[in-house]
């Protein structure tokens, strides 16, 4: 209406900002819709008001801004009078809601596996924080900086998520060593976060964090399923590319996926698939303190380590997906790579 506050210049400013905005994939309100209904709301009334269609599809390349995220969660706290609504939503989050990470997470060797791949491909379900794995001594660390300031329950819907999904796949009594916080202490206490996670729990911290035993990251997981892990991380670099066209890093990686088998994967050739100039490719690679053999060995090194995880494919297959003319040079450049020859890799446990 003329004269709402929908049509004012101040209002029409901010929402090509959160145009702008990091995003979430959309299929995560289904999770959210599932919450709201088991709290005994209508979610289509909530997801009406704030303004979110009713029928997101699936598609990762359907996203929402984080400020909207943020309207949602607002609304759902306010409607249900639940400080705790994050955790209730942790508890709809399924595998699938991520897309092909979702099924590449559960196909994982191992859970160090599972934060490795939340490293490198969690861009692809959210923009608003950045993951990094590290290990002290004999704990692994998965950290959460934020890109953006979010919502507590945002924090809280994906920490307990990952959680659950760890115990899924792994066992029910694994826990956490740790868990920090961003968000502050709910008024009503921190007791539901200690039942949940079975570890002490920090709040208002600078990082988001997580602390694992590394005995319990290590341990080879009964679905692991390197076959499905590959093709699915496979098709989330596809995704990534077409979300992330501004990074060239992605998209140089999967023109190197798709070249290799041909044997035929040169600096010129990506450079032209990419619709740039070698040079131009250098340059965009050099200001991301990369390079294109970098990233050529990098790729083929942990395409390698995939397939030799593989035990139906033959060290012969391996070479010629890997790009390489015969199987020595593909010995010598693994070796380089972790000092292993393929098939002692192969037979460690």
């Amino acid at each position: 209406m003329s004269g709402s506050k929908m049509d004012t210049p101040g209002t029409e400013v901010s929402l090509r900002e959160e145009a702008l905005q990091p995003t979430t994939i959309g299929s995560y309100t289904v999770a959210i819709a599932r919450a709201l209904d088991a709290s005994g709301v209508d979610s289509k009334r909530i997801f009406t008001a704030v303004g979110i269609p009713l029928d997101l599809s699936t598609d990762p390349m359907t996203r929402l801004p984080a400020a909207t995220m943020t309207r949602l969660y607002r609304a759902c706290v306010d409607v249900t009078n639940n400080p705790y609504f994050g955790l209730t939503v942790a508890k709809h989050i399924h595998l699938t809601h991520l897309h092909a990470l979702g099924y590449s997470l559960a196909a994982s060797g191992t859970l160090m596996d599972f934060c490795r791949r939340l490293e490198r491909y969690f861009r692809l379900v959210s923009q608003v924080a950045r993951i990094s794995v590290s290990q002290v001594d004999d704990q692994v660390l998965v950290r959460f900086d934020h890109v953006i300031e979010l919502s507590s329950e945002t924090e809280d819907a994906f920490f307990g998520f990952l959680i659950r999904t760890m115990r899924l796949i792994y066992k029910q009594e694994f826990s956490p060593l740790r868990v920090d916080m961003r968000r502050p202490m709910p008024h009503e206490g921190g007791e539901p976060y200690e039942a949940l996670f079975r570890a002490p729990v920090r709040f208002k911290q600078e990082h988001g964090l997580l602390v694992f035993a590394k005995t319990d990251l290590t341990h080879v997981l009964s679905g692991s399923c390197p076959e499905l892990a590959q093709v699915n991380d496979n098709i989330i670099i596809s995704y990534l590319s077409r979300l992330d066209k501004s990074d060239v890093i992605t998209g140089v990686t999967q023109k190197i996926i798709e070249f290799l088998p041909d044997g035929d994967c040169t600096r010129d050739k990506v450079a032209s698939a990419l619709h740039m100039s070698p040079t131009k490719l250098q340059l965009k690679l050099s200001q991301r303190g990369t390079n294109f053999q970098q990233l050529l060995d990098d790729t083929r090194k942990e395409l390698a380590c995939s397939y030799l995880s593989q035990a139906s494919r033959p060290v012969t297959e391996i070479t010629f997906l890997l790009g390489f003319s015969d199987t020595s040079n593909f010995t010598r450049a693994f070796k380089r790579w972790t000092g292993l020859s393929p098939t002692d890799f192969r037979a460690q446990p």
